[in-house]
């Protein structure tokens, strides 16, 4: 890349950012990371490059959305069904995702932002996720935004456990199943104490939405690109976040009915 094709870049990221309007961010992104083992292939290299390649457009996006004043930021890291990868690939993702926390929780701390988790856990290998605790834990006071990851994580699961908890409220009385509400079923999903995500992104081309958030995405708009993770950047967040403001919310109202 010559230094007059890195100044255009720069140019037209910056140019992308001014034409955000803060007062109408996102309170929350949440993003399916895909594409990883796509990229990979394209340039005849392991699954596992893709992965780590994909770790720097997670530093990107973070800072990004940092820097704005996005206050959530949810991203997919591992779903439930990904165990069902080759054995060599997820233990290189765990090893990844090891190593990662460890690096990245100063600059964490750096920026104030707080790590969260959600998902099943404790299915995760020890190493991981005593790695994983001690970064929540660490960072827990932390303000300027929430770094969700979602790890072991299937919106079914969330569900069951979900509809298992309210059951077992109703079995002893606890509470009454007429008073079953959208809220109670909220106030019992794993992200109950973060709102209802406003963008969803999903990157690689691939458009569905894979057991992610089920019910949190009722009212969410979504987005879908065609850039493979790894090649994802500033550039392409601020673009879906002009893409998002461009669009109008109604919430099932008229257009008349917002002004």
């Amino acid at each position: 890349m010559t230094f007059a094709t890195f100044g255009l870049i720069l140019k037209e990221t910056l140019e992308l950012k001014d034409h955000i309007i803060k007062e109408r961010l996102p309170r929350h992104v949440a993003i399916i990371m895909d594409g990883n083992g796509r990229w990979a292939k394209q340039k005849m290299q392991p699954r596992v490059f893709g992965h780590r390649n994909g770790v720097k457009a997670v530093r990107a996006v973070t800072e990004a959305a940092t820097e704005l004043g996005i206050e959530y930021l949810t991203l997919y890291a591992f779903s439930t069904e990904n165990w069902n990868r080759p054995r060599l690939e997820v233990n290189a993702l765990m090893s990844l995702l090891l190593d990662t926390i460890h690096a990245e929780v100063a600059t964490m701390m750096k920026n104030n932002v707080r790590l969260n988790a959600i998902g099943d856990l404790q299915q995760l290998p020890e190493k991981t996720l005593n790695a994983l605790l001690e970064g929540i834990q660490t960072t827990r006071e932390n303000t300027r935004m929430t770094l969700t990851l979602a790890l072991n994580y299937s919106a079914r699961w969330e569900i069951r456990e979900a509809v298992r908890a309210i059951a077992q409220k109703v079995s002893t009385g606890d509470l009454a199943a007429a008073d079953i509400s959208d809220a109670v079923i909220s106030a019992h999903m794993a992200t109950k104490q973060i709102p209802d995500p406003d963008l969803l992104i999903r990157t690689s081309g691939e458009s569905r939405i894979s057991n992610f958030l089920l019910w949190q995405i009722a009212y969410t708009e979504l987005y879908f690109t065609d850039v493979y993770w790894p090649e994802y950047d500033k550039e392409q967040f601020y673009q879906a976040l002009v893409d998002y403001q461009a669009r109008e919310r109604r919430f099932g109202k008229t257009s008349d009915q917002l002004v």
